[in-house]
């Protein structure tokens, strides 16, 4: 009959035993994380002391701007309910009612060469017509008339 052999397991700082197997999977762990970096990060980025060259990093072109006058218009015998416009920076304006004639200009500021959104939309209040014109850098960009009363509608570009 042989004699057992004492084998001595590790404990943990808590005291529970601690199995070599855990060590195994916390190794491959630390290795899959390398292999993952390595493929992700790009090569050129690395830098000296890998043998590939570093890239400088590429400083963001400058945006050349554009200002824009807008004017917004509503023309119409009876004013106008629920007026609503993006105005300067794109900001929504919203008001209950206005007397007509009425507008509202501002500047907008955008990079060159974007189309830019231009909206504004009012209720007619009837009887009779209203109508609504954006004015873009002194050129009329969208005009609409509504004749029905109660009913919303917009101009926008």
């Amino acid at each position: 009959m042989g004699v057992p052999t004492a084998i001595r397991s590790e404990r943990d700082c808590a005291g529970r035993a601690r199995s070599a197997g855990s060590f195994v999977v916390v190794l491959g762990v630390l290795a899959a994380a390398f292999a993952v970096t390595a493929y992700v990060v790009p090569r050129s980025a690395r830098g000296p002391g890998t043998g590939q060259p570093a890239v400088a990093p590429v400083a963001p072109a400058a945006v050349r701007t554009v200002n824009h006058s807008v004017v917004y218009e509503l023309l119409g015998a009876h004013g106008a309910r629920n007026v609503t416009y993006a105005a300067a920076g794109s900001t929504l304006t919203q008001q209950a009612e206005v007397a007509t004639p009425w507008s509202t200009q501002f500047t907008r500021v955008g990079p060159a060469g974007r189309t830019e959104f231009y909206s504004v939309a009012a209720r007619n209040p009837g009887p009779g017509a209203l109508r609504c014109r954006i004015v873009v850098d002194g050129v009329v960009v969208a005009e609409k008339t509504e004749t029905e009363p109660g009913r919303l509608f917009s101009c926008a570009v």
